[in-house]
């Protein structure tokens, strides 16, 4: 699909990459662009249409897709990591909060849009989702769980989807320079450059986007004999 008069929108869109995929979309030439947040006081892009949505309250989920009829674009990008590992005292807490909103949020989108978008010819889903759908680090186990289930997700909705014309592109990337990487060092993605590569697998009908040196050698290493999920072997 082409974004020049596409409706798009966009969860988790006041900040960051969320942010970039607003931006992103005007510039395109988007007939219309929903950016969606808990706090829609905090979206402050012009020409775009707030929203407010958590997309954890599936009330507000539903609503949304009621309100916005006339969507061809859905971008679930909202997640959050609370950073913890498996064994930690509050691990489960935090997975479950993790799992609330970077699979089960993305799942109720796509559950309530799946509808809007066949109306209006098809149209495409993009997951957010991460070099960490493939490896797990200790200190972030619990949300490369969440990205591995939501991997599966995609994987699955693209299947299902497919059938009413449903492009479904999954996108993974490694850090990127906004807010919930700010404490980690080294080279970062920008945002900008995850956007543009997203416009390009839309409009050439691809299913995923690997967008930096490092997710791409992550995928790669799943097929060695010592795959990269492993870590280091003993």
């Amino acid at each position: 699909m082409h974004l020049k008069d596409a409706v798009v929108f966009i969860t988790g869109a006041n900040r960051g990459l969320g942010l970039a995929y607003a931006r992103g979309a005007l510039a395109a030439g988007a007939k219309k662009v929903y950016a969606a947040a808990r706090d829609p006081a905090s979206i402050t892009l012009a020409g775009v249409h707030p929203v407010t949505l958590d997309v954890t309250n599936h009330a507000q989920v539903e609503a949304a897709a009621m309100a916005c009829g006339d969507v061809t674009l859905l971008i679930n990008n909202a997640g959050i990591s609370l950073g913890s590992d498996f064994f930690s005292v509050s691990g489960m807490d935090r997975a479950k909060a993790e799992f609330d909103t970077n699979f089960f949020g993305p799942w109720a989108l796509a559950k309530a849009f799946a509808p809007v978008l066949a109306a209006n010819g098809g149209g495409a889903i993009v997951n957010v989702l991460s070099a960490l759908s493939w490896i797990s680090f200790p200190a972030i186990g619990t949300y490369s769980a969440t990205k591995s289930a939501a991997w599966s997700l995609t994987n699955g909705l693209r299947n299902e989807l497919r059938a009413q014309g449903t492009q479904l592109v999954g996108v993974h990337v490694a850090y990127m320079d906004t807010d919930m990487a700010s404490h980690v060092p080294g080279e970062k993605t920008q945002p900008g450059a995850v956007v543009e590569q997203t416009w390009t697998a839309l409009e050439t009908n691809a299913s995923e986007v690997l967008a930096d040196a490092v997710t791409r050698q992550v995928k790669s290493g799943l097929s060695a004999l010592h795959g990269a999920y492993l870590g280091e072997p003993y």
